[in-house]
């Protein structure tokens, strides 16, 4: 049986899947599927203007091929949990 933290860790790969390749190369994030993963995953990204998802896949692409591969994308989510995590201890205080 399937632990939650093993469903969390499969959503998370599965949602990169889901939307990586549908331009271009399958194992990478395009701009633009990466603005579709962040306006359809995360309830931040509706509000999220195109200027900031310019940031955004600036600060991910490390190696600027202009694409987001999973390691890339594993940062997003580290900084993510990060965020989620002050957001809980600044609650629990």
């Amino acid at each position: 049986m399937e632990t939650p933290l093993e469903k969390a860790l499969a959503t998370l790969v599965c949602t990169f899947h889901k939307y990586s390749g549908r331009e271009g190369d399958k194992l990478t994030l395009s701009r633009q599927e990466l603005k579709e993963l962040v306006k359809q995953e995360l309830g931040l990204g509706e509000k999220m203007k195109d200027r900031g998802i310019d940031k955004l896949m600036e600060s991910l692409d490390k190696n600027h091929d202009d694409e987001i591969d999973f390691k890339e994308y594993t940062g997003f989510l580290t900084a993510l949990c990060m965020s989620y995590n002050e957001f809980f201890q600044q609650d629990a205080k």
